[in-house]
């Protein structure tokens, strides 16, 4: 019997399925590919993001989170300490987002 997945996974998944005793059949992705799975798995992990029931089931799957955008970032040939930087920058220019504000609407002056 076998089970379709066509997801990217990590790299030692497929030694785990074979120690489980089963074959995994993959392949490598071009650039493009990659890219595209990448922002399908970054989807899927924000998806787990928003169902996990407790604090310790979001620690876990925004470490998933963040696996996926290191893998993004190096893609480019960034660091996640070069994204980092460009976060404070943007943070510093704009703010974060600790007061939780909520922008409704603006209403435009009349001159």
């Amino acid at each position: 019997m076998e089970k379709i997945y066509d997801k990217l996974v990590r790299d030692n998944i497929p030694d785990i399925i074979r120690s489980d005793g089963e074959k995994p059949i993959t392949r490598i992705l071009d650039d493009k590919e990659y890219w595209n799975y990448l922002l399908k798995k970054d989807s899927e992990e924000l998806e787990e993001v928003k169902t996990a029931c407790t604090s310790e089931e979001v620690k876990k799957e925004l470490g998933d989170k963040l696996e996926v955008l290191i893998a993004m970032a190096n893609f480019y040939g960034f660091t996640l300490e070069d994204i980092i930087n460009e976060s404070e920058i943007k943070k510093s220019k704009k703010g974060g987002f600790e007061k939780r504000i909520l922008l409704e609407k603006i209403i435009k002056n009349k001159k």
